[in-house]
């Protein structure tokens, strides 16, 4: 998404939900920062996975050394297995999700060429087949990766807290209640969620 669709986004955001408004007014411009749709940004949302910024910056580092020359690909994850992997400071479950995602990567069972072309629902259905890619690292590279407008990541506990906070919620709102309050927000909801987690101060590292 471009400056200037982010900003269209905003101005659609600020007229139809009064209360986001006044996120916007405090937070300024959306600056969303984008990756490339492509394996090593699956691989490096898996080492993010249930990390804080740092600790997962400095585990990443450690293991894109060591993939060596060829990068972060298939065939280096694969090389490494799970002594590789371990010894870069990646935990034995990630290793497994790693790897699993290189033999589907592989055999061409999860092309990222393919992912541009597919609706955001078979996205999920596609990258979710890979053990430890659940809907919420399939949300996130929709959006991040794939740049598509129009995610709403219900599974999302800064977006939830946000959501619960802004509209003085009892509890976290569950899925339905996400969708009917995100209605009017559409198709925006990508850009309403990065509002969200900055009036948390948490947003993802990618949107940072």
């Amino acid at each position: 998404m471009s400056p200037q669709t982010l900003r269209k986004a905003a101005s659609h955001l600020k007229r139809c939900d009064p209360r986001l408004a006044a996120v916007i007014g405090r937070v300024g411009p959306c600056r969303m920062r984008f990756a490339e749709p492509d394996f090593q940004e699956l691989v490096r949302c898996i080492v993010y996975q249930q990390l804080n910024g740092k600790a997962a910056a400095s585990i990443h580092a450690r293991f894109v050394a060591a993939c060596g020359k060829p990068g972060v690909t298939p065939s280096s994850v694969l090389r490494l297995d799970v002594d590789g992997l371990r010894a870069a400071g990646i935990s034995n479950q990630k290793a497994s999700y790693m790897l699993d995602l290189a033999a589907h990567t592989a055999s061409k069972r999860v092309d990222f060429r393919r992912l541009p072309d597919l609706a955001d629902s078979d996205v999920i259905a596609h990258l979710t087949q890979v053990k430890g890619v659940g809907v919420w690292t399939a949300h996130m590279f929709l959006m991040f990766s794939l740049r598509r407008p129009d995610i709403l990541p219900v599974g999302d506990y800064g977006v939830r807290a946000a959501v619960q906070k802004l509209y003085a919620l009892s509890e976290l709102p569950k899925p339905p209640e996400m969708e009917r309050i995100a209605a009017p927000w559409s198709p925006w909801r990508s850009v309403a969620s990065w509002y969200l987690w900055r009036s948390l101060e948490s947003a993802p590292s990618r949107s940072e």
